[in-house]
């Protein structure tokens, strides 16, 4: 949770509902919480398990411009939506304003998806030394050019684009409010901000004032935030502390498909939680197995794929060594309900030992960067030939 002490901007009765639907275009989204990207996490499955367990916004895997642009296959594929997905939501990542806008184009020319999110937000140094990411908007032209063509390329089949980022580079070079506007003004259907810059990374705490900071300054579309929403009650915080219309949550949900049932109560006003057992853990486990099976069309696949999730579900239950290392090498769907079942499956919801933080944190480290980058916020011949090699199959934010 931010440290960040800030006055409340809401006074709410019990039970009282915290905030309105979030309104995406024509698309109203129920409970004001949007699943925000994730590389190898957020696929089809993993959507279709949150959705079983709560409402919102549930966006796919990123896809780079220049893949869609060639149909690469596992592009198309990560565009491609369960028939009961609604709002169908995707994720673009791209340097060229040109490719940027031929991608969404396919996106919304062949219905495809019916919202578009450009990322700004990625940290990732193969990224920022190029350019991209969240180094992007220090090039002010080129952020408000790719912007632009995206909108444009959208608004003829009444597709709304939305704009994720970070604060900046670092804590001398912020970027968010002024990019903030430039989206506004270009038409986008609301803005994202993760409250840290490249150079944080995950680490430390999410700063929650900035994006207070945004909401002042971005009056006339939804301001969401990001950073640090671990449970409910975070969520919570967040809206009452910075007044943002929505949240984004991350890394939060790794291994708690579940906390999108905490958020629609919270959203709600109450104050029901969900506090699983080891048996409802399990049971959620093999769910999701059963779903990467059907998303892959190959079990082996899907197994190897759901391996990575294990660590996740498994934080602070008291399971052993041995357990948790099958688990972590499963291969079949058999093989992964005979080893659940071999747990102690009537062990409690172990309290905090399960909740806080997960997923990657890492430490601040100094920005990769183009040679020179800061040195102008206009960009010249040299880094528009440069910025063309930083389309890459990366994501993050």
């Amino acid at each position: 949770m931010s440290t960040t002490a800030l006055d409340p901007t809401t006074a709410r009765r019990p039970g009282e509902r915290l905030l309105p639907p979030l309104q995406i275009g024509a698309h109203s989204i129920d409970t004001p919480v949007v699943l925000a990207p994730m590389a190898g996490v957020t696929n089809g499955a993993f959507r279709r398990l949150c959705r079983e367990h709560g409402a919102g916004l549930y966006v796919a895997e990123m896809v780079t411009s220049r893949a869609l642009v060639a149909r690469n296959e596992e592009s198309l594929r990560i565009v491609t939506f369960d028939e009961d997905e609604k709002v169908r939501s995707a994720q673009v990542y791209g340097v060229d304003p040109a490719t940027v806008g031929a991608a969404v184009k396919i996106i919304a020319g062949e219905g495809r998806a019916d919202h578009v999110d450009l990322n700004f937000g990625c940290p990732v140094p193969k990224v920022t030394r190029k350019g991209g990411g969240a180094a992007l908007p220090w090039k002010r032209e080129l952020f408000t050019r790719i912007v632009a063509a995206a909108v444009e390329a959208a608004a003829p089949y009444g597709v709304p684009v939305t704009v994720k980022m970070r604060k900046g580079i670092d804590a001398e070079h912020h970027t968010y409010l002024e990019a903030g506007l430039i989206a506004e003004s270009l038409g986008v259907a609301a803005v994202a901000l993760h409250a840290r810059t490249a150079a944080e990374y995950y680490s430390g705490h999410a700063d929650w004032s900035a994006i207070a900071e945004l909401k002042r300054t971005v009056t006339s579309i939804p301001v969401l935030g990001n950073g640090d929403i671990w449970s409910a009650e975070d969520a919570v915080a967040m809206v009452e502390q910075t007044g943002c219309d929505g949240v984004v949550v991350g890394r939060g949900c790794q291994g708690r498909p579940w906390l999108f049932a905490d958020l629609a109560a919270a959203f709600d006003g109450r104050d029901e939680r969900v506090r699983p057992g080891l048996r409802m853990v399990a049971d959620t486990i093999y769910r999701h197995g059963e779903l990467m099976v059907e998303e892959f069309g190959d079990e082996d696949k899907g197994m190897r794929d759901l391996r990575k999730h294990m660590a996740w579900y498994l934080k602070g239950y008291p399971v052993g060594g041995d357990s948790r290392r099958g688990l972590a090498m499963v291969s079949t769907l058999a093989e992964l309900r005979e080893l659940l079942d071999a747990l102690d499956l009537d062990q409690p919801y172990p309290g905090e030992a399960a909740e806080g933080t997960r997923g990657r944190q890492g430490t601040p480290k100094r920005p990769h960067l183009p040679e020179g980058w800061l040195d102008s916020r206009e960009l010249d011949d040299d880094f528009r030939a440069r910025l063309a090699e930083a389309e890459l199959s990366v994501s993050g934010g």
